[in-house]
């Protein structure tokens, strides 16, 4: 005996469909929250970003030039702490380098500050590898303990007065950095 289903039987059925989207859009806010959650959750630490002002930001570049933050005068501040040994430092080194290309100079100031390094080799080698076209300033514990960097990369977005208006702690995507950098 030769069965014909019906062709109803094919058609999808707009409650079922409904019911399919709410629950892709239930799972996806549920993750979206989490991972929000989990960033809160490392920030924690962190200086706060209700706009405080920064703290000083004085050193030696990776040149040998004194830099001082407060010579950026006017303009806001993307302040990237990496470690020279970080992997994901390196997963986001070219999403820093391309937020250098979309934002010029007298827009913001884009500063990497390396901590937890042993020779300054390390650190010049770890720009060279990746193409880093930032200032790069070699940080101690005390930028770090003034900062108060537990965990690498760690972001502080300062606005046009070096106030505290966003941090951030891990991987970036360019969009993001962009993203951070065009809000102040």
């Amino acid at each position: 005996m030769i069965q014909v289903k019906s062709t109803a039987a094919h058609m999808t059925d707009p409650v079922s469909n409904l019911g399919k989207l709410r629950s892709f859009l239930l799972n996806a806010a549920f993750f979206v929250t989490v991972f929000f959650l989990l960033l809160a959750f490392q920030s924690r630490n962190m200086l706060a970003a209700d706009g405080q002002p920064a703290p000083e930001l004085r050193g030696i570049t990776l040149d040998g030039a004194a830099y001082d933050l407060a010579d950026a005068d006017d303009r806001p501040a993307l302040v990237y702490f990496f470690a020279p040994w970080c992997r994901v430092c390196a997963a986001s080194a070219d999403n820093l380098n391309r937020l250098r290309r979309w934002r010029d100079e007298r827009d913001i100031e884009i500063v990497a500050v390396a901590l937890d390094w042993n020779l300054a080799q390390d650190v010049r080698d770890y720009v060279d590898r990746h193409d880093l076209n930032v200032t790069v300033v070699l940080g101690n514990r005390d930028v770090r303990r003034q900062w108060q960097i537990q965990a690498y990369p760690s972001y502080y977005v300062l606005d046009s007065e070096h106030r505290i208006v966003r941090r951030d702690i891990g991987y970036s995507t360019q969009f993001g950095l962009w993203l951070r950098a065009w809000l102040i």
